[in-house]
């Protein structure tokens, strides 16, 4: 049977780094396996938030690679302040923290560009894609966002092709998303995001979600939604690999100090206040525990965050490396005694999956989550008896279980163990979206 042509158009690609550009990346590597050719179309000169050489060796050898340019308003939006560059990546200062320029800045990108800064390569891009699909047989055309101006492509070219087959792929929600309400959205501008989203998912043939709730939400909403969670790729596991009779990842190598580490970026609206007083109160009452903690950041972290732990005990235990290669991340992830994820605190927020927890299963250490209440990331969680899901108003049942965990490590008895991990592997995943396509 001739392989079928899939279509993807995604804003982030290699060098691009973090989470973003990974679900497509991994997809588009597994997919000649089960008869489907992708093709990227990306923009020629994007205005990423982080760079990852690392990825590059990810690309599948031959891939077509459409690029086109792109005019995006986030270099002049940086000259004028700064702290603007957090926008690329959906962060933003809140309350005591916003300057009246970031309250300007953030009420320009939330009104002016609907749904967001690219939305200047919509047209220029319809206009290019409708003669490529003239021109080529392609059988599936995929919209990944955010940035959801993205969908707005795919909206406009199945409007143009009828019987074009489109999927949505959201990897984060659209209105749904915690920062949309920091958005200083008048009420016009608000009815717009909600009807362009809306007009995406009654016309794309499939949307899909990152997790179970999303994909819930989008029914609820008129999509014909499934949930692909993200994933873990076993190639990326530095040499170790998981074994698949007790999908049990053993590291070869440990920290020599209880180490709690966060991989990744980490904004204001997902900090873990309650952690970072539990973390003190244990180095304050414990000398043993402050004589072997180590707090290490790996990513992006916000200034006002880390100015708020250095005027604290913990800043003697911290251990910051700044942004590295997907590669070196994973190397530390894997010298870690435990795995730190946050994600927003509103109940609105229960259904994002931030992409790491995959990279962290696979690990198999032990994992400490924080956000709403039963949240996804809490039943995958249970579900691979991976680690524990505390909110943000925990913090005496956040101090015991970093104790308990403390005190296995001081024994030699912190086990490696997870159960249940395989239906993540990205190769797993590929073949649930190849069913789909099929």
């Amino acid at each position: 049977m001739e392989p079928k042509k899939i279509l993807i158009i995604t804003y982030y690609w290699p060098p691009a780094g973090g989470p973003g550009v990974q679900r497509w990346l991994k997809f588009a590597k597994y997919l000649p396996d089960f008869g489907w050719i992708p093709i990227i179309y990306t923009p020629e000169n994007p205005s990423y938030p982080l760079l990852d050489e690392s990825l590059l060796k990810d690309i599948p050898e031959n891939i077509e690679v459409i690029k086109t340019k792109i005019w995006e308003p986030y270099q002049l939006a940086e000259k004028l302040n700064k702290s603007n560059k957090k926008f690329k990546a959906g962060q933003f200062d809140v309350g005591q923290h916003q300057s009246w320029k970031s309250k300007l800045s953030i009420w320009v990108r939330g009104n002016f560009f609907i749904p967001d800064a690219r939305i200047f390569w919509v047209k220029p891009s319809v206009k290019f894609l409708e003669k490529y699909l003239k021109e080529n047989k392609i059988d599936v055309v995929v919209t990944s966002g955010p940035p959801h101006s993205l969908h707005l492509i795919g909206l406009n070219l199945k409007n143009k092709f009828p019987t074009l087959k489109w999927i949505a792929d959201f990897r984060d929600p659209w209105t749904e998303i915690s920062y949309y309400k920091h958005l200083k959205l008048t009420q016009n501008s608000d009815r717009k995001h909600r009807q362009l989203e809306s007009d995406v998912f009654k016309n794309a043939d499939i949307t899909l979600a990152t997790s179970y709730t999303d994909a819930e939400n989008f029914r609820k909403n008129g999509a014909n939604a499934f949930c692909i969670t993200n994933g873990f790729d076993e190639s990326d596991s530095s040499g170790n690999a998981i074994e698949s009779n007790t999908e049990t990842f053993r590291p070869s190598n440990t920290s020599a100090k209880f180490t709690l580490s966060y991989i990744g970026v980490l904004e204001q609206l997902r900090n873990p206040e309650n952690l970072w007083k539990a973390l003190n109160e244990l180095i304050k009452n414990s000398k043993e525990f402050a004589e072997n903690f180590t707090l290490k950041f790996v990513g992006r972290i916000d200034d006002k965050i880390l100015n708020s732990i250095d005027n604290s005990l913990l800043k003697d235990h911290i251990q910051n490396l700044g942004y590295l290669s997907h590669d070196k991340a994973i190397d530390e992830m894997a010298t870690s005694s435990l795995l730190l994820i946050t994600n927003f605190p509103n109940d609105s927020s229960k259904g994002i999956i931030p992409g790491k927890i995959f990279e962290y299963l696979a690990t198999g250490k032990q994992i400490i989550s924080f956000g709403p209440s039963e949240a996804d990331v809490s039943k995958i969680l249970k579900e691979t008896h991976a680690g524990k899901h505390f909110s943000y108003e925990d913090s005496e049942s956040v101090k015991s279980f970093i104790m308990e965990k403390f005190d296995l490590w001081k024994n030699g008895q912190l086990e490696n163990n997870t159960g249940n991990i395989t239906q993540f592997s990205r190769k797993t995943l590929t073949k649930k979206l190849a069913d789909i396509l099929d």
